[in-house]
């Protein structure tokens, strides 16, 4: 199937999806109007991997972020395989290390007149105070909730073995967010009922329905749109409580109800409408 990569990493704990700065930029290109003076916390990203960190750190001015936190869960396979080649040589960085990165300020820091990613790298190899190590960066360790507990908004690519944890723990405090996740995730019992009393809703999602990630496992994904060095994973999409207009979109539905046709799920107050695309008018 075509999520199979999803049902592996989910029994295998293989976490390791990283995703591409192109579709960060399309997705979050709807949501700059709630980030100016806040807090953003990205608490499962390597500085040195992850795109978003790269993304709010070249657009932390023109957000106007108070500040920007990112935490990572002691290096990763791919170390070195995203952010270090537009930072160029890191090759002496020491390899499964758990970082922290708090950044209140980008400057032209090398004075080129230009603020980019050479100012960033600039800021994490000169400003002790900026980048440390973490005792082991999970999410769920208490040094990383207190870095939870400053934090407006949360956005990130959890793992997916932990998405029911990871969830929980944003709703427990009560934190804005847009996080990856798998779509089947809707009907769990953990976050069904908040998507029903209107507190969590799905973003505008990955092109197609499907997303490419930088990772270290074998694409066994059968879909013909394979990007070379990625993994091609279907059923994605991006889980929020950040309002944006998809939210006000009328649906101009054509179907009527029946039992027979949408059985109603026996867990929870539900129908299961298997093909919303036969129910619209076009």
């Amino acid at each position: 199937m075509a999520n199979t990569n999803l049902a592996n990493a989910k029994s295998a704990k293989n976490d390791e999806f990283y995703t591409q700065l192109t579709d960060i930029e399309r997705e979050l290109q709807h949501y700059w109007q709630h980030f100016k003076d806040k807090v953003v916390l990205c608490n499962c990203d390597d500085p040195y991997e992850s795109n978003f960190f790269k993304y709010f750190a070249l657009r932390f001015n023109q957000l106007g972020l108070k500040k920007l936190i990112c935490t990572c869960y002691n290096g990763s396979p791919v170390q070195g395989n995203e952010l270090m080649i537009d930072f160029g040589d890191f090759s002496d960085e020491p390899k499964k290390i758990a970082y922290k990165v708090e950044i209140t300020e980008v400057k032209d820091l090398n004075g080129d007149g230009a603020v980019d990613l050479s100012d960033v790298r600039y800021l994490l190899q000169n400003d002790k105070n900026v980048l440390s190590t973490r005792k082991t960066g999970d999410f769920r360790d208490p040094e990383c909730i207190e870095l939870l507990k400053q934090a407006d908004i949360v956005v990130t690519n959890p793992p997916f073995s932990l998405f029911r944890e990871y969830i929980a723990q944003l709703l427990k405090y009560q934190k804005k967010f847009l996080i990856v996740g798998n779509q089947g995730a809707i009907i769990y019992k953990e976050i069904f009922p908040h998507v029903i009393n209107n507190e969590i809703w799905l973003g505008y999602g990955f092109k197609g329905g499907a997303a490419h990630f930088v990772s270290p496992y074998e694409d066994v994904a059968t879909a013909t749109d394979h990007k070379a060095g990625m993994i091609r994973v279907s059923g994605v999409h991006l889980f929020t409580n950040l309002e944006i207009p998809k939210r006000r979109e009328f649906i101009d539905l054509v179907c009527k109800y029946s039992s027979e046709e949408y059985p109603r799920y026996v867990n929870y107050d539900a129908i299961d409408v298997g093909n919303t695309m036969a129910c619209r008018r076009w």
